[in-house]
């Protein structure tokens, strides 16, 4: 029997409506925050994730799924949204409208060869959010604000953003010279990585998974010490503004991101998930001003974010969440002959078409076996077709929860189940 690759995961049942939700109210709600949808594809450039993402960076050099293609192109699986979604804005020029900043918003899946854990997959699918043109620090608060609203509407608790800053490209070059400084007499205590991360990105050591616990880390120079007046004003800005939002945060000197262009603002949200241990981290993102340029395009500011799926579906299963309440379909059709059957599909084409959930027996069951099946759907209503009805053109409904029944002319059918059927109501966001 051949079997899914490793790292990867079948979605099908429950786990399909639970994504399926989450997507349709990412989707509502980057309506309302005036975002567009943007779809990039699933593999690039090789030279885009190394230029784009960094050399430094655990992601491309030991991570992505690497191929040359049959015209002999080095090709790469997306390992992260951001790159490609930048590529895409220099391509068509969208640089050039009127209407900036440009505002987007992603789903879809993303490709990294790293060891399959519990919520981490190598197939694994992500929804982000991109902006272009505003270097203005309200559009930092924005895009954090948007990942907040959204674990909140889904009924997590404890939201907590963990905040840094990284400065402007001044600031930080004189924090890796003062990295380079300190760690150097320390890089025989250091991971064959960090030794690595040395010479390539110094600020990438502090986000050592392996290191992180020594004193060497812990009592590393701190990125604030060394921000330029510029770079600390944009930082108090972003403060204030999430102030003004309500949202908490906490300010964590030691948050770098693991990619190598961000600049400026850094951020993690986080919940207070039970079971999650010490970490809650469901998304991150940050501001990347520099990135644009680098990739071949004009000077042009940045900032996003990107949250997993498949840590946010953990998070809610482990809250005990239900995010899918009501699995009822409106209404059952039973065609009782073989004849009928004609009429009975175009009677259910007829509901669909005007907004109702409705199914049809296509397995031939008996009328016993067909009550049990709109049992096991959670029916409201059942339709019963036979030769009568298709004659008379008045059709036999039973309520399926008071097993009252009505006979209903066909013209009037639609009117009924209007009369009879509530919408159902989302959470108006």
């Amino acid at each position: 029997m051949i079997q899914k690759p490793k790292g990867t995961y079948d979605v099908f049942d429950i786990q399909g409506k639970k994504i399926q939700y989450l997507e349709k109210l990412f989707a509502c709600l980057m309506e309302k925050y005036n975002y567009e949808y943007m779809r990039t594809p699933l593999f690039e450039s090789s030279e885009l994730f190394h230029r784009g993402v960094g050399d430094s960076t655990d992601i491309v050099t030991k991570e992505t799924y690497d191929f040359i293609d049959r015209g002999n192109r080095n090709m790469t699986l997306r390992p992260e949204g951001t790159a490609g979604i930048v590529r895409s804005f220099i391509e068509n020029k969208m640089y050039g409208r009127a209407s900036s900043p440009v505002k987007c918003w992603y789903t879809g899946p993303m490709y990294r060869y790293e060891r399959p854990q519990s919520g981490r997959y190598r197939e694994f699918y992500q929804m982000g959010v991109e902006v272009f043109g505003s270097p203005d620090p309200i559009m930092d608060a924005e895009i954090i604000s948007i990942p907040v609203q959204f674990f909140r509407l889904l009924g997590l608790k404890g939201i907590k953003v963990h905040l840094n800053s990284l400065g402007d490209q001044e600031s930080r070059k004189n924090y890796k010279k003062a990295l380079l400084e300190y760690f150097e007499p320390h890089i025989e205590t250091l991971c064959e990585d960090c030794k690595n991360r040395y010479q390539k990105n110094p600020l990438r050591i502090l986000d050592c998974k392996i290191d992180k616990d020594k004193d060497v880390l812990r009592n590393a120079p701190k990125l604030k010490d060394y921000l330029n007046e510029e770079s600390k004003k944009h930082y108090e800005a972003v403060k204030k503004y999430l102030e003004a939002l309500q949202i908490p945060y906490i300010e964590d000197p030691n948050l770098v991101r693991g990619l190598d262009y961000y600049t400026h603002t850094v951020f993690e949200v986080e919940a207070n998930v039970e079971g999650f241990g010490s970490q809650n981290v469901l998304c991150g993102g940050g501001r990347y001003d520099g990135l644009v340029e680098t990739l071949g395009g004009p000077k042009t500011p940045g900032v996003g974010f990107a949250l997993g799926m498949e840590r946010l579906l953990t998070a809610l299963e482990y809250e005990k969440i239900d995010i899918i309440k009501n699995q009822e379909i409106d209404i059952y059709v039973i065609p009782l002959e073989e004849t009928i059957k004609p009429y009975a599909l175009e009677i259910t084409t007829s509901l669909r078409m005007n907004g109702f959930i409705t199914d049809i027996d296509m397995m031939n069951r008996n009328i016993k076996s067909n009550f049990k099946q709109a049992d096991r759907l959670q029916t409201k209503y059942v339709i019963l077709i036979g030769s009568e009805e298709t004659k008379t053109k008045t059709l036999t409904i039973k309520n399926n929860q008071t097993k009252q029944e009505y006979k209903i002319k066909e013209e009037q059918l639609i009117q009924f189940f209007d009369q009879n059927i509530e919408e159902d109501i989302h959470e108006t966001i």
